[in-house]
């Protein structure tokens, strides 16, 4: 494992979090009033709108040669319809899993949903933009010892993170302390946020802290 590497990782990872940023300080110029809390929904959809954008313009720089038969026009755009699908799937998937696990059924959808969509962003778009709608290769990624590249360990902890701060997030909304941001799901998306970018922050840093006794085989 050459350093170089690590440092792609890490810069792709940085570009990454400063998608994040760039939701919460671009819209102020266009939008009044604009805030995470109080217009947390706009927020929402801008975070996700730039936050895919980057994953996708790092996915067309960094992405390997593929053949010219996995290039041709049919297959790409089978493959981005493809994607677009495996998201909406996504994103449906969250939606009822917040609903079976306690949030509104019938009120707050919007929110529920922009917070499916948020999660979806995080951990599914990543994925789609590495591994492709390959559900062979998500289960491999995601099974014990099933990486390939650092590229993939990097996405296991940026998409654990991302579903442990969500799951974090949702400790403070009970607690009778009658903020703003323990409106539902503000705090949720919030921990998701913060999640995702600690587990950005985290991979390289724990892959260059384990890279001697990292070996990956060849899938």
């Amino acid at each position: 494992m050459k350093d170089t590497d690590i440092k792609r990782l890490l810069y792709t990872n940085l570009l990454c979090i400063f998608s994040i940023f760039l939701s919460i300080f671009i819209p102020p110029f266009f939008l009044d009033n604009f805030s995470v809390l109080e217009t947390h929904l706009i927020w929402l959809c801008t975070c996700s709108t730039f936050v895919t954008a980057v994953n996708l313009l790092l996915y067309l720089v960094v992405k390997p040669n593929v053949s010219s038969k996995r290039s041709s026009l049919s297959h790409k755009v089978t493959r981005v319809l493809k994607c677009w699908i495996y998201f909406l799937m996504s994103c449906f998937f969250l939606h009822v899993i917040f609903v079976l696990y306690g949030a509104p059924l019938i009120e707050l959808v919007l929110e529920t949903f922009l917070f499916a969509v948020i999660l979806s962003t995080f951990t599914t778009v990543p994925c789609l933009c590495l591994l492709g709608p390959n559900l062979k290769a998500w289960l491999r990624v995601f099974s014990r010892n099933g990486v390939t590249s650092i590229w993939e360990n990097s996405l296991q902890i940026t998409t654990i993170s991302s579903f442990v701060g969500a799951w974090l997030g949702a400790f403070p909304i009970p607690l009778d302390w009658e903020r703003p941001w323990q409106v539902w799901p503000i705090s949720c998306t919030l921990g998701a946020t913060f999640g995702y970018v600690a587990g950005l922050v985290i991979s390289p840093l724990w892959i260059y802290w384990n890279r001697k006794q990292l070996t990956y085989k060849t899938n």
